[in-house]
């Protein structure tokens, strides 16, 4: 039996998020591993994939990977370049398919934390806070998180919701004015995630090689829900590794 390709937990997370943008979609990007994804995905088999930076720059062609969404190297070859603000309002205009966002926690319903651990007026650990990813979790027609799994990151709720899930369940959303979509998937280290539509709860859609769904609720601080067709997540083919560490991230900026 030939042998296994083998790669590292970064380059699966990575290979999970590029696999689910499509071919002609608007991706409001953001730095890291979310860009890497991205622009896999740009040369993998969605060639009319529209980027959207943070920074202004809409559609670039980068030919070196940029260091941050308002790195200069964002406005390649763009052919429209904006304003921060306009590209903000260019997500509530409903041009923004997808969303990637991180943070320090997300709960059961997909709110999501980055600015405090603890009570906001006496907190343990103050964060960066929201930049933009609150009106990213308003305005985009499909959120992606990625981050680590572990059950203080994934509580049954946010100590503090810098950006909007489903909120406290079904209806919530639509009750407060959000237009957007909401949280559709969860990329961790451990598997990939989405939302029951009933409930708006999370559950298990994928585990990474190696992991059991049962592992996966260990490290998770509620009650994960299980797809009726949950199956372990497809592992990186050797095309998806190749484009990924010679051609887009060849200088291992992010991807190691």
């Amino acid at each position: 039996m030939a042998d296994e390709v083998q790669y590292t937990p970064r380059e699966l997370l990575v290979v999970v998020a590029s696999r689910l943008i499509q071919d002609g979609e608007s991706v409001f990007v953001g730095t890291g591993l979310p860009l890497v994804g991205a622009l896999l995905a740009n040369h993998l088999h969605a060639p009319q994939m529209m980027a959207i930076y943070e920074g202004g720059s809409i559609g670039p062609e980068p030919t070196v990977l940029p260091w941050s969404v308002a790195d200069s190297l964002t406005f390649c070859k763009a052919p429209i370049i904006l304003s921060m603000s306009s590209t903000f309002g260019h997500s509530r205009a409903g041009y923004a398919d997808i969303g990637f966002l991180g943070g320090a926690q997300v709960d059961m319903y997909g709110n999501m934390n980055a600015t405090c651990i603890g009570p906001y007026d006496k907190p343990q650990v103050r964060l960066t806070g929201s930049g933009g990813a609150n009106d990213m979790a308003s305005l985009c027609q499909r959120i992606i998180f990625m981050g680590l799994h572990l059950p203080e990151r994934f509580p049954e709720k946010v100590d503090y919701i810098t950006s909007p899930g489903f909120l406290d369940g079904p209806g919530a959303r639509e009750k407060a004015g959000l237009i957007g979509g909401g949280p559709w998937r969860v990329i961790s280290h451990l598997g990939l995630m989405g939302f029951d539509e009933e409930t708006c709860r999370m559950k298990l859609l994928s585990y990474h090689p190696g992991v059991t769904p049962e592992i996966i609720q260990q490290f998770t601080g509620f009650e994960l829900l299980v797809d009726k067709d949950v199956e372990e997540t497809r592992r990186p083919t050797e095309e998806e590794l190749h484009v990924l560490r010679d051609v887009v991230d060849p200088n291992q900026l992010f991807v190691f």
